[in-house]
């Protein structure tokens, strides 16, 4: 089994990166959507995203119960999880404990037997965020990229549409 943590900026090229990665594994892919369409830009971006990738993908909404959602396509095609980053933003805006359900994410990845291809956002190398909501989350991203990169088999950095590999 196979943890892949695709990173790097908005529209960088990620999940097109990751959409390959997944593909290349044997079986059919799965993928893992944790965005909501709650306004028309993110429709358009789902839509695109949808548009980009072959119909063959099994396709899952999980904005919230990501493990679960990971455990019950266990044994199948690889699962593609686009992204974290709005998973993270889910649930806190949900009120969850998100440090709780990173780590039993982490503490469950080398357990799984089919490979994962995770898509996260960098969200640190800009400036300081001005409010105190903004700088909790970029904190948590960062927190959150660093244990699943920690557990990860390979870490990709995506600038531009080229890949970089860190891990």
């Amino acid at each position: 089994m196979a943890v892949i943590l695709i990173t790097g900026g908005a529209r960088s090229g990620k999940s097109k990166r990751a959409e390959m990665l997944t593909r290349a594994f044997p079986g059919q892919p799965v993928y893992v959507a944790t965005a909501e369409a709650l306004d028309g830009e993110m429709e358009a971006r789902i839509a695109s995203h949808r548009a980009r990738r072959e119909t063959d993908w099994i396709e899952r909404e999980v904005p919230l119960d990501l493990l679960p959602a990971l455990l019950a396509t266990d044994g199948g095609g690889a699962r593609l999880v686009d992204c974290l980053t709005l998973w993270l933003s889910n649930l806190m805006h949900a009120e969850r404990d998100w440090e709780r359900e990173v780590s039993e994410l982490v503490t469950a990845l080398p357990r799984l037997k089919s490979p994962v291809v995770f898509v996260t956002n960098e969200v640190g190398l800009g400036i300081v965020p001005d409010n105190p909501l903004a700088r909790s989350f970029r904190d948590a991203a960062g927190f959150m990229n660093q244990a699943i990169a920690a557990v990860a088999d390979e870490v990709e950095f995506v600038v531009a549409g080229l890949p970089m590999k860190l891990k």
